[in-house]
């Protein structure tokens, strides 16, 4: 006969507990240490006469200093321009991508038009081709309208949101979860579709909204090989990923590593606070558009 002790059931319930916490503490352990080893260099000094600015085999600094945060935003480098070339270029990308994903993700799901299954299948399968493919031609197309090295930043903006609509999947999967049947109440009150998009959709849509503006804002934050085939050569115009790759490769490695360190941090610090205080929106955009539509 099965033990139905409830003293039994809730040790085993609380051993069964424990146990999994002390699994997901060790795992959060495992995957902070390196972010733990970043911060901890980006306090050494560079000075030589203090403590060895370069790799070093141990964690916690000898001597604690904010020569590298200094040395970031003292006028030594182009650091400022860089991280303000990377915060325009996100913002722009954040902005437009989300109101593109959001007009394409809606007309897909509520309006039924000639090409539409055909176009849907067109989007998932050229979505499956790599964007390296197109570089080479982006970067001619660029060129021929003055938006690569000192235009760089508005060229990347462009190549950034020409594409957004086709990252419709989660988005339209969340309107399909919204009853069709408020949109038809209202269109026989006689609102028009835009006006049931903009006073209806999208209040009840905050979590994708917030969804799509954190994936739109994270792609150009974090990116490396498209920024610096496109910026080569031109400093001004470098985003922080492709300038700090510039002092590691060009610069003194060892001399530059705790500066790279604190350049990492800084460019980490908005990522994680938007993550921080937008995880409710975030989990609920990706849970609530995970649906077959």
């Amino acid at each position: 006969m099965a033990n139905t002790n409830p003293g039994s059931m809730k040790r085993k319930r609380t051993i069964s507990n424990i146990v999994s916490y002390i699994i997901l503490i060790l795992i959060s352990l495992i995957w902070l240490f390196p972010y733990f080893g970043l911060l901890m260099s980006s306090f050494r000094s560079f000075d030589s006469n203090v403590e060895y600015g370069g790799m070093v085999d141990y964690i916690i600094p000898k001597t604690f200093s904010l020569d590298n945060y200094k040395f970031l935003f003292d006028g030594s480098t182009n650091y400022v321009r860089w991280y303000l070339n990377t915060l325009v270029i996100s913002i722009f990308v954040s902005i437009f991508n989300t109101i593109i994903v959001l007009c394409v993700s809606y007309a897909l799901s509520r309006m039924r038009f000639k090409g539409r299954t055909l176009l849907m299948r067109f989007w998932l399968i050229l979505g499956m081709f790599p964007g390296f493919l197109t570089m080479i031609c982006l970067y001619f197309l660029l060129k021929q309208v003055g938006l690569t090295q000192a235009g760089a930043v508005p060229g990347l903006i462009l190549v950034s949101i020409a594409s957004s609509g086709m990252g419709y999947y989660v988005c339209k999967g969340y309107f399909d979860t919204i009853p069709k049947a408020l949109d038809e109440a209202a269109r026989i009150d006689g609102a028009s579709r835009a006006r049931v998009f903009f006073t209806m959709t999208i209040p009840m849509s905050k979590p994708i909204i917030i969804y799509t503006a954190l994936v739109a804002f994270m792609g150009p934050w974090c990116d490396y090989v498209f920024a610096s085939y496109i910026a080569f050569g031109h400093d001004s115009s470098y985003n922080v990923a492709v300038a700090m790759q510039r002092w590691m490769v060009v610069g003194d490695y060892q001399g530059y590593f705790t500066r790279f360190c604190a350049g990492g941090i800084v460019v980490a610090v908005p990522v994680t606070l938007l993550f921080m205080f937008l995880q409710k929106y975030y989990v609920e955009g990706v849970t609530g558009g995970a649906v077959k539509g």
